[in-house]
């Protein structure tokens, strides 16, 4: 049997994300993921496997906090990876969860930061 609760926050999740996609034109994916590596919700194309994308972003997630720690930067507040094409972010969506975006090169990121930290604050409300 399934959590009617759950269904129903992943919608809202999902509804965030779409938002945030929305409200920035230049980010092309948008996900919710646990801190163990497993897709909550996503707003991702076709071509984003979910599963990967969960797993990847939990891989960076550990590493980038031991970086930080080691080398007493303090809290890691985000993730940030630049490729050619763009940019992955990741951030903390509550002490269980971590919210993902890739966005276009073209992409102005203080806005992407302010949207993301607006968008996690909601994601940990609703999965606190």
């Amino acid at each position: 049997m399934f959590d009617i609760g759950f269904e129903s926050k992943q919608t809202e999740l999902r509804s965030i994300l779409k938002e945030l996609e929305m409200n920035i034109r230049e980010i092309e994916a948008a996900a919710v993921v646990s801190i163990e590596g497993l897709p909550i919700a996503a707003s991702l194309p076709d071509d984003i496997e979910e599963t990967m994308l969960a797993a990847m972003t939990a891989s960076m997630l550990s590493l980038g906090e031991r970086v930080s720690q080691e080398l007493k930067r303090g809290n890691l507040e985000k993730i940030f990876v630049e490729g050619s094409n763009g940019y992955v972010i990741s951030t903390a969506a509550g002490p269980n969860a971590v919210l993902a975006v890739s966005a276009r090169k073209d992409a102005k990121l203080g806005l992407i930061f302010l949207d993301m930290q607006q968008a996690a604050q909601k994601i940990a409300q609703l999965l606190s």
